[in-house]
Order: structure tokens, then C-alpha cells, then sequence
């Protein structure tokens, strides 16, 4: 029900992954990341808990292929479940158990590392991986909505897609895009739309947490 991509900009640091489905809210319980540690989505019949449990393992040290493997050993029911992680230097690793739904396939690339299940093309992943691939040099927010659309456009689910979110980390303490179409006749685009008019005030939120007094102005009714 699900097809993401998790990537890391080679230039910045930047780790962030999209995902998007035809169930409900996606990234409320697939999409994790940690700054300065990486990022894991949990799919296919979701636990919300191997996420947190997976961001712990990279913390620690372990590369996403070491921590993809005691996250799989440790989790119940782990044949239900679809993993991908990727690590702090953009080392990729994916799980799919054996009760993963419908077709399915993951895929490894530069700096990144797709997934996903009931799929329409098993070429779905490695499709994803090509497009963030390509965009080398663009803001990693617009790589990773472009392996997105490359997703949808090379079939994407069987059925539908209904939701889609977009989720990064860079030096702050705290996601510095969460970025979530919840239920949408077009999330994939909706979603685009949505990172277009984030991108341009992303770091200037940040700014305004760390430094308020050189903050750009709000642009907002009564901002002096």
C-alpha cells in the first residue's frame, strides 16, 4: 500500500525521505528521521514503533545494514513488515518480510534507498532511485518530490494513492520540513505544491527558533 524513498544530500548533510499511499495520513506512522543520524520508514502492515526503535540503533552506531538486521531479528511479526533505512553517510538498507503485500521491491542507489508493496511495476524503487539520482545539485527537498512523481509515473500502486508526505532533518534539533497530505484525489501533486511554498521559508524558521532578533519579518497582517 506504500512506495518511499529515503535519501541524503552528499552537500549539506540533509537526510529527509518521502512516502506516499493509498491508505490514510502515510507519514503520521511510516515516516521517521533523526538529524545528524538518518532515516527509516516502516510499511507494508505498519509498526509505528520500529521507526523510533530503528533511529535509536543508528544512534548508537550501528550502519543502517546493521541496524536493519537487529530491527528485524528483534520485532515481532517481522515477516509482516517493510523496512528501509538509511544511515548518516547515506548508506541504504530494505527488509521486506515474507507476508510483504502484493508486489513488491526495494531498490539501493547513491546516498539513497527505496521501497515499497503492492506496487503496479516491481521497477517502481529503482525508478525513484534513477530520479533522485538525477537531481544531484538541486535541494534535496526537490529530489526527493521529484523520486516521488517519478514513483507515481512509473505506476506506483496498484490502486490509487490517497496520501503522501514529505519528512527532513538537517543541523536542527527538530524536523525542519514534516511536510503531509493526509487525504487528497492528487496527494503527489498536492505535495509538490506544499514543498514549493515551504522551501522558500524553511530555513528562515529556523532562524527565527535559534536567532530571533535577526528573524526575517513574519510578512504577516500587523508584523512591523
Amino acid at each position: 500500500m506504500t512506495f518511499s524513498l529515503l535519501g541524503r544530500c552528499a552537500d549539506t548533510g540533509a537526510i529527509g525521505l518521502v512516502v506516499s499511499s493509498s491508505s490514510t495520513a502515510v507519514a503520521a506512522r511510516c515516516a521517521f528521521a533523526g538529524a545528524g543520524v538518518g532515516a527509516v520508514a516502516s510499511q507494508n502492515i505498519t509498526d509505528p514503533r520500529l521507526g523510533p526503535k530503528g533511529l535509536a540503533l543508528l544512534a548508537a552506531g550501528a550502519t543502517a545494514a546493521d541496524a536493519l538486521e537487529k530491527l528485524v531479528a528483534a520485532a515481532p511479526n517481522a515477516e509482516y513488515r517493510q523496512l528501509a533505512i538509511l544511515d548518516n553517510g547515506g548508506r541504504g538498507a530494505a527488509y521486506s518480510g515474507s507476508k510483504t503485500l502484493g508486489l513488491h521491491a526495494t531498490a539501493r542507489g547513491m546516498g539513497c534507498v527505496a521501497a515499497g508493496n503492492l506496487l503496479a511495476d516491481a521497477g517502481v524503487p529503482a525508478t525513484m532511485v534513477a530520479a533522485f539520482e538525477y537531481g544531484v545539485g538541486d535541494p534535496i527537498g526537490t529530489r526527493l518530490v521529484a523520486a516521488l512523481r517519478a514513483g507515481l509515473s512509473a505506476g506506483g500502486e496498484a490502486g490509487p494513492v490517497r496520501s503522501a508526505g514529505l519528512l527532513m532533518v538537517k543541523e536542527a534539533a527538530w524536523p525542519v520540513a514534516d511536510l503531509r497530505v493526509d487525504w487528497s484525489e492528487d496527494p503527489i501533486g498536492d505535495l509538490e505544491r506544499l514543498w514549493d511554498r515551504w522551501a522558500p521559508e524553511m530555513d528562515a524558521y529556523v532562524t527565527r527558533a535559534l536567532d530571533p532578533a535577526t528573524a526575517p519579518a513574519y510578512g504577516v497582517p500587523g508584523d512591523p
